[in-house]
């Protein structure tokens, strides 16, 4: 038996009845990442030996009878998550050799539930990116075709969870970081509602967006996690102190009395791939076979959301970024003249292009004279979407949509033309602006063999809805089985 290819509810079963270790599990994981890794360059850091330690651990554990459902899992970590003892760079060189002293909350959760830790995961650069090619390191392969992007900024996590180098991972979705490589890879990726996850130890892109979420092979691995990660928390103060249901308990058969909202703005997008809308039409028949009603809503606003997005996301991200001045930590550069050139030079070798440009852009943006004009501005359009997704969810349960607007492009196919790739992100922005919930989940493929994703979206704290939904789904079709030659 393989062990790496088998979900977490699957090894959690045969660990429950020790039939297998999770030393053994561990073994087989990084077995696997030694074999494929070099193919794939999802991680940027394998801590083997604090992986094994932690399967001692947690053979301890199950062997006296307090495990979880997670406990002797190997999970990888998206490297902006903090995790003591473990580098997180954020894919840049400015924390090239950035060692936490502390770990992140959902970090503690997961090494109670009695994780392994099997390492960190490329991405863009601070989370800035669409497609994994901004890492300041190396670009990560899509599994089903390593001359594509795997998506982004979640793509390394993605891609190790498609490639079979890990059992799930942890993601986070600014603008639709977990849900767009979730569906260029065809797992599961969920963004909770904003608030549900703590994000005290999540290096910060922009505060008013960025989720932590789990990216898995099936929807119950999906809500395994989140179970885990889920719950207020004093450390940050957006975290809501909602209560925290058990979401495994929503997945249960049928969806009769469910409606599903379908929005015009989305599935006539102009740009929308012709087999992306062809797998769309079809997911939605099945969802309606399975006793879902459909009804057409409006989203009014969304045209202007990549507008939106792109001033106050790279303006809260120019805030944020400030602190790495090459003073506090971090690179710095050793041969300046002046304070100032010091700043400069650490800045402008310490950066990427494109963290640059979103810095520059965000800085003039709320700048004096002009904070009116873009800021204050964005941010009320921004209250607009948010209404109309309020005004939406009065007549449905959820909302369908595509993930992307085409399946993954190759490498380097985008890079010269930032707009073009902006608008990869053009299905996933509103939710994050909106603040609620966003789930991709497999729906079809490509002629070429390419994952396309079906995107759920629901009402502010009804994950469970989503999950319940996208389990149906799953369980009508087969696109979740089947996996990348490798």
């Amino acid at each position: 038996m393989s062990l790496y290819k088998l979900t977490i509810h699957e090894a959690h079963a045969l660990l429950q009845k020790k039939e297998i270790t999770a030393r053994e599990l561990t073994c087989s994981v990084l077995d696997r990442i030694e074999a494929i890794e070099p193919k794939i360059d999802a991680y940027l850091t394998v801590a083997a030996d604090s992986a094994l330690e932690q399967s001692r651990t947690a053979d301890q554990m199950i062997s006296s009878g307090r495990f979880t459902p997670l406990s002797g899992i190997p999970l990888a970590i998206k490297d902006l998550i903090c995790t003591e003892g473990i580098p997180t760079t954020c894919a840049s060189r400015i924390l090239e050799n950035f060692v936490p002293p502390y770990d992140a909350t959902v970090m503690q959760k997961l090494k109670n539930s009695g994780a392994v830790i099997i390492g960190k995961t490329n991405m863009d650069e601070f989370a800035m990116g669409s497609s994994t090619e901004n890492s300041a390191f190396k670009p990560t392969r899509n599994p089903w075709d390593l001359k594509r992007i795997p998506g982004g900024s979640s793509g390394g996590s993605a891609a190790a969870v498609a490639a079979d180098l890990c059992m799930g991972a942890l993601g986070s979705d600014t603008g639709g970081s977990i849900r767009q490589p979730a569906s260029h890879c065809s797992v599961v990726g969920l963004k909770p509602t904003y608030g549900r996850v703590s994000r005290y130890g999540l290096v910060a892109f922009a505060s008013s967006l960025d989720q932590i979420g789990p990216l898995t092979k099936d929807v119950t691995d999906c809500a395994i996690i989140l179970n885990a990660i889920c719950g207020y928390d004093a450390k940050d103060s957006t975290s809501v102190p909602e209560t925290v249901p058990d979401f495994t308990a929503a997945l249960t058969e049928g969806l009769k009395g469910l409606t599903v909202g379908i929005a015009d703005e989305y599935t006539s997008s102009e740009g929308l791939h012709p087999e992306v809308s062809a797998a769309f039409q079809k997911a939605v028949a099945v969802i309606q076979t399975l006793g879902a009603k459909t009804v057409s809503v409006s989203l009014p606003h969304t045209r202007y959301a990549v507008a939106v997005y792109y001033v106050i996301a790279p303006s809260e991200a120019s805030s944020n970024l400030a602190r790495y001045d090459g003073v506090k930590y971090g690179f710095r550069d050793k041969n300046p003249d002046t304070l100032l050139d010091m700043y400069r030079r650490t800045r402008s070798a310490g950066f990427g292009p494109e963290v640059q440009r979103r810095i520059i852009i965000g800085t003039y943006a709320l700048s004096a004279g002009y904070y009116d004009a873009y800021y204050k501005k964005a941010s009320q359009v921004r209250t607009l979407i948010m209404a109309d997704f309020k005004k939406a969810f009065e007549t449905c349960d959820v909302i369908l949509s595509p993930v992307a607007p085409t399946p993954a492009f190759s490498i380097g196919e985008k890079t010269e033309d930032p707009l073009t790739m902006y608008l990869s992100d053009i299905f996933t922005l509103s939710a994050n602006l909106a603040g609620i919930p966003g789930m991709s989940v497999p729906c079809g493929f490509s002629d070429a063999g390419l994952p396309i994703g079906l995107q759920l979206m629901g009402s502010h704290f009804r994950e469970e809805t989503l999950l319940k939904t996208a389990y149906n789904f799953e369980r009508a079709t087969d696109f979740h089985q089947r996996r990348p030659e490798l």
